[in-house]
């Protein structure tokens, strides 16, 4: 069923571009925004502006942070240990573990994982970002003794893994990867805290 009104429709497509969302559920958030006051609606459109405009990567983990909070404060906090270095995916997967409350290291985000079929290298993602934090040659470490892989469990995931595995072990780096308490082919992300705090604590070398 389409509706005669185009701007409706065209929100109702717009909605259907996320993931996750297939056009009855757009239908449905269309049908809220369309009941809701004027002022609440300019509330959601500016949050939807200000994520593009005023969120950047941090320019040591990658991490999304606030423009003018570079590095972002997980980098900055006195109270993580700046030795050990988790290596995740995407942003909501630091979300995830930051929920357990359990990890006190630093991160590093990816953002994506290598998978040829997809025409996805290890240049398109950010891992020489975390080669230069780390260090290489003679200029090893910097302070880093771990690295943890917390990737998904699949196998672009696992190329990955393998793959970074191979880089850092020659610097001399503790290279150790999350317990295999986690499905193959869950997310992280939906993984609740409790089995996340022991895939961390359980973590084997590679």
């Amino acid at each position: 069923m389409r509706y005669s009104s185009g701007a409706v429709e065209a929100l109702i497509e717009e909605f259907a571009k996320l993931p996750g969302i297939g056009r009855k559920t757009a239908q449905r958030l269309t049908m809220h925004v369309l009941q809701e006051r004027r002022g609440e609606v300019e509330k959601l459109a500016a949050a939807l502006i200000d994520v593009k405009e005023k969120v950047v990567r941090c320019s040591i983990c990658q991490n999304i942070t606030d423009l003018g909070t570079d590095p972002c404060l997980l980098c900055t906090s006195p109270g993580r240990d700046r030795t050990v270095i988790c290596v995740v995916e995407s942003p909501t997967e630091v979300l995830a573990f930051e929920k357990t409350g359990h990890y006190k290291g630093l991160y590093h985000v990816l953002h994506g994982v290598i998978s040829p079929l997809d025409g996805v290298g290890p240049d398109d993602i950010k891992v020489r970002e975390l080669l230069v934090r780390i260090g290489s040659g003679e200029n090893a470490s910097g302070g880093v003794r771990e690295v943890v892989l917390a990737l998904n469990p699949t196998v672009e995931g696992e190329t990955t893994s393998l793959y970074i595995s191979k880089l850092l072990k020659p610097l001399g780096i503790s290279v150790t990867r999350i317990a295999r308490g986690i499905p193959v082919g869950a997310e992280l992300e939906f993984i609740d805290e409790a089995t996340l705090s022991r895939a961390m604590e359980g973590r084997s070398a590679i």
